[in-house]
């Protein structure tokens, strides 16, 4: 398994592959069956790392919007 720094490389390069203006969730980045392979323990520290992530890069990539009301943080290509 894949560690959680790698993890969130992967997650951040999957970005430039999403069309601008395209709303996506954390998961929806990796293919179902590699998602649910992740400890979630490692789910929850990837989406709090890839969050403080996004919000480093200014405006480039992406942004976080709103949250679900499974209070899964929502981002969108940008």
């Amino acid at each position: 398994m894949k560690d959680v720094n790698e993890l969130l490389e992967e997650a951040i390069e999957e970005i430039e592959k999403l069309k601008k203006g395209e709303i996506f969730l954390v998961k929806e980045l990796f293919k179902g069956y590699v998602w649910n392979r992740i400890p979630r323990s490692n789910r929850l520290l990837l989406g709090t790392l890839f969050l403080n992530q996004v919000n480093k890069m200014d405006g480039k990539g992406a942004k976080a919007i709103e949250k679900t009301s499974s209070n899964q943080q929502r981002y969108k290509r940008i």
